[in-house]
């Protein structure tokens, strides 16, 4: 539900939100720029890098054209570099997956998006808040139940989880290798207080909704979640790069994940090697800067899941962000409109130590996908300012610095 200092170090929120200080300047965009730049691109690479950012890379298409870059190290130590093909954790991009896929089995007919919940998973939502509650709403973040993961995290989040002491990094670490019950974890956040009321608005982000799908996936389909969405959501968008990670490491090249929680781990400690049990629908995928382009230019380009299911993804309301910002959220799709330059459709996501974003202008001509591997880093440097500049130039906007 994105509670600005409480809720720091939770799984998914926006980019721009959650990581640009409050006395950032803001970069305008006033015109969208025709074409590639990639002597600017690099440029604000090299300046997210400079500004205190170990390493990011990204991928930028437009109409046709490729352009890949990176700048900055994989890891401290070593002072390997990133590369743009590198394998990331995406967080909550991963919802749009299973999204897809959860309207793939309402074009089936075995699932219908304003039915109960309680009608699917009846032992996990039961009574009248499974009544209440549909699986649209789940979608949208308009069901009311409240962000599970302080709780099963207290130690990051003691104004929330009622944890004794300041906010420590204790139940990250010690939960390095846990694997967790989606079902436990979905009892958290049902225990808790609700959040909202069942389809008010706006609604509140959480995590608790994008598990509850995941079951809802398995009990309609007879199989994994997971293994449904790799074989109907990731082969048909033909991605070769993209999985959901069996252990705590992951399978092939890749950068180190710094997680600062807000300047409480100094220096920020590497949490790359992580079981993402703790939230595999909602945030678990790896994959690259090129299979993100590639999966969402597919499946807004009707490829995965009709015109009409697609029509309904594109169906926004107002949701409260992680950061107590308000997004406009569909159904595991977020819209961002820059003034003077464009609608786009993406996601974007963090988990510890990583962060991403990929977004695709509404005429398809224009994608971007970037990827960095420090989160929640202390408020006093300035990367915000920094990588609010990348993203608007990988959007293909004119940007200028207003005072």
């Amino acid at each position: 539900m994105k509670l600005r200092l409480a809720l720091l170090g939770l799984a998914a929120f926006s980019l721009m939100a959650s990581t640009t200080p409050a006395t950032a300047s803001t970069p305008t965009a006033p015109a969208p720029t025709p074409g590639l730049d990639p002597a600017g691109l690099q440029s604000a690479l090299d300046d997210l890098h400079a500004a205190g950012m170990p390493g990011a890379f990204a991928e930028v298409r437009d109409a046709g054209r490729t352009w890949r870059g990176a700048a900055g190290v994989a890891d401290l130590e070593s002072g390997r570099p990133v590369r743009p093909d590198l394998l990331h954790r995406v967080g909550s991009i991963t919802k749009t997956f299973t999204s897809a896929a959860v309207l793939q089995q309402v074009e089936q007919g075995r699932v219908r998006l304003d039915a109960p919940i309680g009608d699917y998973l009846p032992d996990l939502v039961p009574g009248e808040r499974g009544r209440a509650v549909t699986v649209r709403m789940l979608l949208n973040h308009t069901s009311g139940f409240t962000e599970y993961i302080p709780y099963a995290f207290p130690s990051a989040f003691p104004a929330v989880s009622g944890a004794d002491g300041p906010p420590s990094s204790k139940s990250l670490d010690e939960n390095r290798y846990t694997h967790f019950e989606a079902t436990d974890l979905i009892a958290l956040g049902l225990a808790a207080p609700q959040s909202a009321e069942p389809g008010a608005l706006p609604g509140v982000y959480s995590n608790t909704n994008y598990l509850l799908l995941g079951e809802l996936l398995e009990r309609v389909t007879g199989v994994p979640a997971e293994e449904y969405i790799t074989r109907n959501v990731i082969e048909r968008a033909g991605l070769r790069h993209t999985f959901f990670p069996t252990g705590p490491r992951i399978e092939g090249p890749h950068s180190k994940m710094y997680e600062a929680l807000g300047g409480v781990i100094d220096p920020p400690r590497d949490y790359s090697v992580y079981t993402m049990s703790w939230d595999m629908t909602g945030a678990g995928l790896v994959s690259t800067m090129e299979d993100l382009n590639r999966f969402y230019r597919t499946l807004l380009g009707g490829r995965i899941i009709s015109s009409a299911s697609l029509a309904q993804m594109r169906r926004t309301v107002p949701v409260i962000a992680l950061d107590g910002s308000t997004i406009s959220y569909g159904l595991g799709l977020q819209k961002v409109e820059v003034p003077g330059c464009g609608t786009y459709w993406g996601n974007e996501g963090t988990v510890w130590g990583a962060g991403t974003v990929s977004m695709t202008r509404e005429d398809g001509r224009r994608q971007m996908s970037i990827a960095i591997n420090l989160m929640r880093w202390s408020r006093t440097q300035p990367i915000g300012d920094a990588l609010s500049t990348l993203r608007l130039r990988t959007l293909g906007c004119s940007v200028s610095e207003q005072p």
